[in-house]
C-alpha cells in the first residue's frame, strides 16, 4: 500500500468489519473455520492485511477454509488470548515478543535498548538468524508455533512535557512512565531515570496530573492516545523496536490438510510483509500530523545512549539472562553491544 493515510485506514476498518461479519455468517459453509484474535483496532494495518489474507485464503482453498478475524481484544485480554491459543480455543493470535517473553523469555530480545539503528538492521535480524532462534524457542513450548514473518509494531520514541531528550544526561532524574516490564525498568534505571511502571490505560492521566513528565511509545500510539495534548516534545530515540509474532496452535494447524496449511502459511506471511510497509508509511504521515498539533521533534545520537547502557552494565546483565548463544546471534546482526 502506498500513499497511505489515516483516512484509508478508516475506510479499511469499515471493510474489515464487513468481511468479518461475512465470514461469521458463512462459517457453516466451510470445511474448516479457524479464529484469529488480536488486540489492535480494526483500522490498524494488521487487521486490514489480515482481512485481505482471509479473503485470499478462502479463494485459494475454494471455500474450504475460512478465517474469522477478531480485533480489539474481542476474545479477551492478551493474557487470556495467549492462554486460549495455547489450549486451542482460538487458532491464531498476534502478540508482542516483549509480552510473549512471560512464556518464552527469548522472545523479548528484540527489545534490547538501542540495539537496532534502523529498519534494515531490524529485518536483517528478524528475517535471519535472530528470528529463527526466537521461533525455535517458541516451538519448544510444543503448544504454539510462530509463522516465519514477524509483523511490525514500530520503533519507540520518548515524549516529555519539560524538555527534549538530546543525550543520556537528559534522562537522569526524569520521571518517566514505562510499561510494567523488567526490560523497560532495567533500561531506564540504567540511565538514572525516576521510573514509574504504570498500566497504559492510566498513562494519559499520569501525564496530565504531572505524576510523571515523560513516556515512551511508537508514534501511532502517541497519536491515537492523544498524548500530544499532555506532551510537548518528541525525541526520535528509536530506543526499542517491537514486533508481533503471528502465533498458531500447533495441534489445530497440523490437523489441516497439507495443501491448506501451505496456502494459509503463504498468505499470512505475505500479509505480514505488506503490514510492514503500511506501518512505515503511516509513521511518516503521523509525524507530520503531530507537528501540526504542536509537538516539537528532535533527532538524537544513539551511540551516546549505547555507551551509557554499556558502562551501566545493562548489556552485560541481559546477556546473562538471554545466554551467550542468543546474544551472539543478536550482535551478529547489530554489531557489538559490549
Amino acid at each position: 500500500m502506498t500513499g497511505i493515510s489515516r483516512r484509508d485506514f478508516a475506510i479499511g476498518a469499515a471493510s474489515a468489519v464487513a468481511v468479518s461479519t461475512f465470514f461469521i455468517g458463512r462459517a457453516r459453509a466451510a470445511e474448516f473455520t479457524y479464529k484469529y484474535a488480536n488486540n489492535l483496532p480494526a483500522s490498524h494495518p494488521m487487521n486490514i492485511r489480515a482481512m485481505e489474507a482471509a479473503e485470499r485464503i478462502k479463494a485459494e482453498t475454494n471455500g474450504r477454509f475460512e478465517l474469522q478475524v477478531f480485533p480489539s481484544n474481542q476474545l479477551g485480554s492478551d493474557t487470556d488470548m495467549l492462554g486460549q491459543v495455547r489450549s486451542g480455543a482460538i487458532d491464531f493470535f498476534t502478540m508482542s515478543g516483549l509480552i510473549l517473553s512471560t512464556l518464552v523469555p527469548a522472545a523479548s530480545i528484540n527489545g534490547i535498548g538501542f540495539a537496532f539503528k534502523d529498519y534494515d538492521t531490524v529485518w536483517r535480524a528478524m528475517d535471519g538468524k535472530l528470528g529463527a532462534h526466537v521461533r525455535g524457542e517458541i516451538a519448544k513450548s510444543r503448544q504454539i508455533f510462530a509463522f516465519e514473518k514477524v509483523w511490525d509494531n514500530g520503533f519507540r520514541q520518548i515524549t516529555t512535557s519539560t524538555k527534549p531528550i538530546q543525550g543520556p544526561a537528559d534522562l537522569v532524574g526524569l520521571r518517566i512512565r514505562v510499561p510494567v516490564s523488567p526490560l523497560w525498568t532495567s533500561m531506564f534505571k540504567s540511565f538514572g531515570s525516576a521510573v514509574a511502571s504504570i498500566n497504559f490505560a492510566e498513562t494519559y492521566s499520569a501525564l496530565q496530573t504531572k505524576l510523571v513528565d515523560a513516556q515512551e511509545n511508537p508514534l501511532a500510539v502517541i497519536s491515537t492516545a492523544k498524548l500530544f495534548e499532555v506532551q510537548n516534545f518528541c525525541s526520535m530515540t528509536n530506543h526499542m523496536w517491537d514486533g508481533f509474532w503471528f502465533l498458531g496452535n500447533r495441534q489445530n494447524f497440523e490437523a489441516l490438510p497439507a495443501d491448506i496449511r501451505a496456502i494459509v502459511e503463504k498468505n499470512i506471511n505475505a500479509a505480514g510483509m505488506a503490514e510492514r510497509a503500511d506501518v512505515a508509511a503511516l509513521n511518516g504521515s503521523i509525524q507530520q500530523e503531530l507537528l501540526a498539533k504542536g509537538m516539537k521533534f528532535n533527532a538524537v545520537d544513539t551511540a551516546a545512549f549505547r555507551d551509557k547502557l554499556k558502562s551501566a552494565g545493562f548489556y552485560a546483565e541481559w546477556k546473562g539472562k538471554y545466554g551467550a548463544e542468543a546474544w551472539a546471534i543478536l550482535e551478529d546482526a547489530v554489531g557489538s553491544l559490549g
